[in-house]
């Protein structure tokens, strides 16, 4: 197996590290998710040149088409076992431990970097708490599509917007724009419309669609809270995620589920259809989690937030093409406005995030109006090697790091960022350069 994705591994690696131009070595352009092993940035072309634009613009096209495809493959494979192999623990099981016995080798020879040192109180508090729903999330979510079809199964997973809003505030105590509260209703609608007029609809697949939608809100929570806490890569922290969750729940399926599986006629008979499948499931949903990782490591959060919602529409179309379950175009209406309710919400909160990330600048601006520009600037421009926070997005003196944007280990600064005289880091960029680099790559850990 290794030999059969040595090419087109080795070929994804050399794209995701060539990336964003890095003309310079280090200076200018959006940083690659991968940096080349001797330290600097594999790029050729000046930043911003179009040569490295368009690099950049067809990587980011063919991850997010392998992505649709890849997604689409394995909600339909999903479906197919479990019609014939109704175990959704198991199916839970071998997904855990493909995240297992996969990435460890293949992050190694990516050269995602080690999790630094959590104390065990921390990781009782934290990371077994999100290993635990990380389990019960994907057991639930492998109900509903085993009870319902595909597509409903999809429409309802679209309110996860709804659970982050509301468990946002109940637990971190956020409060949201007008903008963003309005743009529930159309998801919630939509949903509505859907469940209204689903052919094939059943409590539990419903019921279990909209648990598995709350665990995986409940895991974009904390999960962002241990990615800026402890520093740990993102795919790392997916690394440590399943493999908690499946020795953990280990003796919990040999009680429930193995010995029922073993007496399956499938299991029994030697059905390698089924093994077969089981085994390709089990590797597009870890293909599916590295290539969600990578498209959001390569673009603004709300380019993903399109790309993720056009991935859903594309997994609900196919589904329906190739599984043919039976729907109504009031259906299909109601899960187009879900949809859309979806997108609006992305929207509301692209702006609602972009001003709170200017307000800090414009109040810089005003002290600045008020006292005079700091001591050695005139012109409001900076002595050379010299870098300030709240710096506008326009200018070539840095833009700021996001709180969400992890530096390397234990808090320092990353390769290619300096630090402003407040302590504050900043990334170098040019005029030209884009700014839609990896600053959206460890917001959160996304469970797709």
């Amino acid at each position: 197996m290794a030999q059969v994705l040595k090419r087109p591994i080795g070929t994804l690696v050399n794209g995701l590290r060539s990336v964003g131009g890095g003309g310079g070595g280090r200076t200018g352009g959006s940083a690659p998710l991968l940096p080349d092993g001797g330290g600097g940035y594999a790029g050729q072309g000046a930043a911003g040149a179009p040569d490295g634009t368009m690099r950049q613009t067809l990587t980011i096209v063919f991850l997010c088409i392998l992505w649709y495809v890849v997604s689409s493959s394995n909600n339909v494979i999903g479906k197919m076992i479990l019609s014939e192999f109704p175990y959704p623990m198991t199916v839970t099981m071998i997904q855990l431990t493909s995240i297992t016995v996969y990435s460890g080798p293949f992050f190694n020879l990516w050269g995602v970097r080690k999790y630094v040192d959590i104390s065990w109180r921390y990781y009782f508090s934290f990371i077994v708490p999100l290993a635990l729903g990380k389990f019960l999330a994907s057991v639930t979510s492998h109900i509903s599509i085993w009870k319902v079809p595909v597509s409903y199964a999809h429409t309802v997973k679209a309110t996860m917007p709804l659970f982050t809003v509301i468990l946002s505030r109940v637990i971190m105590r956020e409060r949201q724009t007008k903008a963003v509260y309005l743009s529930l209703v159309p998801i919630i609608v939509g949903v509505g419309i859907a469940t209204l007029t689903e052919l094939s609809f059943d409590v539990i697949g419903l019921v279990s669609a909209l648990i598995a939608t709350m665990g995986f809100s409940l895991q974009n929570i904390f999960s962002k809270k241990v990615l800026k806490e402890t520093g740990v890569h993102h795919l790392r922290l997916l690394h440590i995620l399943g493999r908690l969750a499946l020795f953990m729940f280990l003796p919990v399926w040999i009680y429930v589920d193995m010995f029922n599986v073993m007496k399956h006629p499938s299991i029994v008979t030697g059905d390698y259809r089924v093994i077969a499948l089981l085994f390709t499931d089990g590797v597009l949903n870890w293909l599916q989690n590295i290539l969600a990782f990578s498209v959001l490591s390569l673009v603004t959060p709300l380019t993903y937030a399109v790309a993720s919602a056009s991935k859903r529409i594309f997994v609900i179309a196919i589904s329906l093409f190739v599984l043919g379950n039976p729907v109504t175009w009031v259906n299909v209406l109601g899960m187009l406005v879900a949809i859309l309710g979806v997108l609006c919400y992305n929207r509301a909160k692209y702006f609602a995030r972009r001003q709170d990330t200017l307000l800090p600048y414009a109040y810089g601006a005003k002290e600045a109006a008020a006292t005079g520009p700091p001591t050695g600037i005139s012109n409001g421009t900076a002595p050379a090697g010299r870098r300030y926070p709240y710096a506008p997005l326009h200018s070539n003196g840095g833009v700021p790091v996001p709180d969400n944007v992890l530096l390397a280990g234990n808090g320092t600064v990353a390769s290619g960022m300096t630090a402003t005289a407040h302590g504050a880091p900043t990334i170098p960029i040019s005029a030209s350069s884009s700014v839609n680099g990896p600053t959206s790559s460890n917001g959160r850990l996304l469970f797709v």
